[in-house]
């Protein structure tokens, strides 16, 4: 029981950084007169912390057993590591960032994806994935592609370099996603393989206390 309240009191934090992040990151953009907040669901990073925030408040609840569940929560895992491993390796060198927008940029890149990856690694759920969970999880990367490319195409805008159509041609763009892609796949299926021993090792440890 203890153990539970720990587990819900972690992701309710989880939930309230994510939330802090998200927010700043709008008034951030509302204040700045260049930004455009219609801009920001483009930004991967954005759904991803959308889905964490949305994930750990239905752990800090108890809302754990639908089956859509365990797809929502591998593509909030994963999606948050590829968040904080692609923005240290590509984009954290492209910004210079004061203010609200350091604050959420911290909040977002760094914060939120420790708080939730420790949380999976300490806490679970566990047992929630499968491999056609994995295969579901695809079409959260899929839809976020689908959406922000034919935008660029009408509004020139493009959340990332890797993506920008219009500088690098549809030719790079497309082994840009792909390597991405094949990225975040490896991640998900890694993400199964890892929750095996956890969900063996959190059953040893159960059936041990009295």
């Amino acid at each position: 029981m203890r153990s539970e309240k720990l587990t819900r009191a972690w992701f309710a934090v989880t939930t309230l950084v994510a939330l802090t992040g998200l927010v700043t990151q709008v008034v951030a953009t509302a204040t700045d007169p260049g930004g455009r907040v219609a801009n920001l669901l483009s930004f991967f990073t954005i759904d991803s912390n959308l889905l964490v925030a949305a994930i750990s408040a239905a752990v800090a609840l108890g809302v754990t057993r639908k089956k859509l569940f365990a797809v929502l929560w591998l593509d909030a895992l994963v999606g948050i590591i590829v968040t904080g491993i692609v923005y240290q390796v590509a984009l954290a060198g492209l910004y210079d960032l004061h203010g609200l927008s350091l604050f959420s940029d911290t909040m977002l890149h760094k914060v939120t994806p420790i708080l939730f990856v420790l949380g999976w690694l300490v806490a679970g759920p566990r047992g929630a994935l499968t491999w056609r969970t994995v295969w579901w999880s695809l079409l959260y990367p899929l839809a976020w592609l689908a959406f922000t490319l034919p935008r660029g195409a009408v509004t020139g805008f493009y959340p990332y370099p890797f993506v920008d159509a219009g500088a690098l041609g549809y030719g790079r763009v497309t082994l840009n996603c792909v390597a991405i892609g094949l990225f975040f796949t490896a991640l998900a299926i890694g993400a199964l393989l890892l929750d095996r021993p956890l969900s063996k090792k959190s059953l040893a440890i159960s059936a041990t206390k009295p």
